[in-house]
């Protein structure tokens, strides 16, 4: 008995937060940049294979747009659920258990929607492709906001949402050559989807969040994993400088969801719900309806998907551009003003037919776009603290997911009645709350240690 309680002294803290906030990048981090720009490629590439597909099954099923809004319904009541459970299961289990779960999930789900016979199973194999993107997305950027030191966080987040980015034109290429071989050809976008699997060959290169660990107590646990860290960075860097003293363990007593409705939680729940909601109104009201949009108003399959092609090269250098400015600016400011320039150019992207200004508008938007979201994952993964945050982010992201539920819904019946522009209308108004938001009640987060 005596022993037990002298080894439960022996930790009386880890200090995880101090001892990982003063590492100098090294390939430790590199490695888990590897890993998780692996989840974020695929997970992002898997999120766009719908939108490539719908004017095939347009063409080859002989469907229509409001059919098509139904699938996408499916897909984000699973993003919902995988958000918001993922996240959750996230904060029991672990981080690298959780992930480890959803990569398999959204992979093997994608690889069934290559197989759908009709649209009832496409819509079952979206859900469940929908569920564990989301949770997957949601997990990863915990990982990396607890691990990656507070001076550089955002730079790093927003680089691997550039690393994923990059997944989107690859996508689009795929698409663009696979489809047109025939009536099969859009199944072999789902395969290509699933080639995340890949992820499991790189998962040995990460620890457990030491962060994740100490929260629960376990602080033999999470020295363990620091010293090991520690060791592989100092044979690299050489000598660590001592880490700042920690003043309290920081183990709390969990509340659950409930504890996102308190307090200070209970604004930043809030504001980050309604920004991830108008977010998703705007960036899959364009990304994933733009295509269909296009083929519907006389654009030829071929072309749609080459614009959609050209339009995308923008998001690989927009995340690479949010990743330089992240630290350089309040991301709350970031994100205020690359929303409002978002909102701009999908006004005047709407409103041409001529292609060279439709490839320049939509190349425009997924610039501004993707600093957008690149820093917002980021941001998201900030305010709330260590026993919240997979929780709470995976809430607001959640909720942005579900709001598409009937967004997807609403753009096909503004799409329908109101006519092509109007979508666009619609889609600025939503970027545009997001910018007004932020500015209003958005808080700073740079550089806080979290």
């Amino acid at each position: 008995m005596n022993t037990g309680v002298k080894q439960k002294h022996t930790y009386p803290f880890s200090n995880a937060a101090n001892r990982l906030d003063r590492l100098p990048i090294s390939r430790v981090h590199f490695q888990v940049l590897t890993a998780l720009g692996i989840v974020y490629f695929f997970d992002l590439a898997d999120l766009f294979t719908l939108s490539n597909v719908a004017p095939a099954l347009i063409e080859h099923w002989g469907i229509q747009l409001s059919t098509i809004a139904n699938v996408t319904a499916a897909s984000f009541l699973g993003m919902f659920l995988g958000a918001s459970l993922g996240g959750r299961l996230s904060d029991r289990i672990g981080r690298k258990k959780a992930l480890n779960l959803f990569v398999f999930i959204f992979s093997i789900a994608s690889l069934c929607n290559a197989a759908a016979w009709d649209i009832p199973s496409l819509m079952a194999f979206r859900f469940l492709t929908g569920f564990g993107v989301a949770a997957a997305m949601i997990i990863t950027n915990s990982y990396l906001a607890e691990f990656f030191p507070s001076s550089v966080r955002g730079k790093y987040i927003s680089f691997c949402a550039m690393i994923g980015l990059i997944g989107v034109p690859i996508t689009n290429i795929v698409s663009a050559f696979v489809i047109p071989l025939g009536s099969w050809g859009w199944r072999l976008v789902f395969v290509w989807g699933a080639v995340g699997l890949i992820y499991f060959f790189f998962i040995r290169r990460l620890e457990e969040s030491p962060r994740w660990h100490e929260n629960r107590g376990e602080y033999e646990k999470a020295d363990a994993i620091l010293k090991r860290i520690e060791a592989s960075v100092e044979k690299e860097k050489g000598p660590l400088p001592a880490p700042a003293p920690q003043t309290s363990s920081g183990q709390v007593q969990h509340a659950g969801y409930a504890g996102l409705l308190k307090g200070r939680n209970l604004k930043i729940t809030i504001v980050l719900s309604a920004v991830w909601i108008f977010e998703t109104f705007g960036f899959y009201g364009f990304a994933s309806w733009v295509p269909s949009l296009l083929k519907s108003n006389g654009v030829t399959m071929e072309n749609t998907l080459w614009y959609n092609v050209l339009h995308s090269v923008g998001a690989p250098l927009g995340a690479l551009l949010g990743s330089m400015i992240s630290e350089k600016f309040q991301r709350k400011w970031i994100l205020a003003a690359s929303a409002f320039l978002t909102a701009i150019a999908g006004l005047l992207y709407g409103m041409t037919f001529i292609p060279i200004m439709i490839i320049v508008f939509g190349f425009i938007v997924n610039i501004t776009e993707r600093v957008f979201t690149s820093n917002l994952y980021a941001y998201t993964s900030e305010p709330f603290p260590t026993e919240y945050r997979s929780s709470g982010s995976g809430l607001a992201y959640g909720l942005g997911r579900f709001s598409n539920i009937f967004g997807s819904l609403l753009v096909g019946f503004i799409a329908v009645q109101l006519g092509y522009v109007s979508v666009f209308f619609f889609i600025g108004g939503c970027w545009l709350a997001c910018s007004i938001l932020l500015i209003c009640f958005g808080p700073n987060t740079n550089a806080k240690q979290i």
